[in-house]
């Protein structure tokens, strides 16, 4: 159990604008994993092994893509005891991102806005530091479920044409392939003009033919199926689930992660930063997302693999997210709010869970 009580230190990172403590705590994960210095947030794994998508899942929570948008702290993440972690999102060529200040925090709703943009350093960079990560470096001796799993999240860039958006993504597919265990299609953030507009139909349809025949390709080069997961937003109605239902069964996409943030500002209107533009996330979100998830799950039947994320702050959501279909969730709000003992806590609540079942 990590030994750092997180309130004291919340204190301090509080006291700095959001992004500044957010790229401080990163290059502490960055530099500090491995060595003493990993005490403050190192957490024993728990053992809840869940297989979906032909993957052994260590146990049943993960990281969210966003926290570490360059693969920088992959080890560092992986000791808080997570059972796979998913970082990006990274685009073909470096870009900056949205001017700041872009993300701030609404403490009195245990939420965040943020329109970071897709910043990040570009493929060439992102790949560079999956290899050198000591995860990436051990992982063909680790045994099959016992290691944790890496998902690499792949976008366009802002600069890209809708009409080409389909080449960017097949870009980082190709790119990221040979490292990931699974690879996550973000259509979902709010902060890339019309990048959700790809979640409609026909758009929805081309971009997943293109990427399914370059898996297929990718596959026989590199003698392994890496799954196709695709990121979705909160802000669907009933209709547009059903229909990316349809899409994902239709062309075979291995599994749905439900959801991204929000563009409704319901209930933080009126707090400090509550009309600042790009997501919200954070527990404003939580019953939005397990209404997209448990359309997804009636619509997708028992057995597609759905990761839950959006709003998580205790084991209790969890069990919750849970019981409105995801098989296993993800954690970035909360995390921030929480610390890493809630890693701990959500993994030992989701394990009892499926003792009782």
């Amino acid at each position: 159990m990590s030994a750092l009580p997180y309130g004291c230190a919340r204190a301090a990172l509080f006291a700095l604008d959001a992004e500044s403590a957010h790229e401080l705590i990163l290059g502490m994960l960055a530099h500090g994993a491995g060595t003493p210095l990993e005490w403050a947030w190192r957490n024993a794994r728990v053992d809840d092994p869940i297989t979906l998508a032909g993957l052994t899942f260590p146990n049943r929570v993960g990281v969210a893509a966003g926290l570490d948008k360059n693969a920088r702290a992959i080890d560092g993440l992986i000791g808080m005891g997570f059972g796979f972690v998913e970082v990006g999102t990274v685009t073909p060529l470096p870009q900056p991102g949205n001017p700041k200040p872009r993300m701030f925090r609404l403490p009195q709703a245990n939420a965040l806005i943020n329109r970071m943009g897709f910043n990040n350093e570009g493929l060439d960079a992102f790949v560079a530091h999956v290899r050198r990560s000591h995860f990436h470096q051990h992982a063909q001796t680790a045994a099959a479920g016992k290691r944790a799993l890496l998902g690499l999240n792949i976008g366009k860039n802002a600069a890209t044409p809708m009409e080409r958006a389909v080449d960017d993504y097949l870009a980082g597919l190709a790119s990221v392939y040979p490292y990931a265990d699974y690879v996550t299609v973000n259509i979902s953030s709010p902060n890339t003009r019309h990048l959700r507009d790809l979640q409609g139909d026909a758009a929805l349809n081309g971009l997943l033919t293109a990427l399914k025949s370059r898996q297929n390709e990718l596959a026989d080069e590199y003698q392994k199926k890496v799954p196709i997961f695709l990121k979705i937003a909160p802000d669907l109605d009933s209709g547009q689930v059903h229909a990316i239902a349809d899409a994902l069964r239709h062309h075979g996409v291995e599994g749905v992660i439900a959801t991204n943030t929000t563009l409704a500002r319901n209930g933080v209107e009126t707090l400090p930063h509550g009309n600042e533009s790009g997501g919200l996330s954070g527990a404003p979100v939580f019953e939005a997302s397990n209404r997209v998830i448990r359309e997804l799950r009636a619509a997708l039947g028992p057995d597609f693999p759905i990761i839950g994320v959006g709003g998580i702050f205790s084991g209790g959501d969890a069990v919750q997210k849970i019981g409105a279909g995801a098989d296993v969730v993800q954690l970035f709000t909360g995390l921030i709010y929480r610390g890493p003992r809630l890693v701990a806590e959500v993994a030992r609540a989701l394990a009892r869970r499926q003792r009782k079942t």
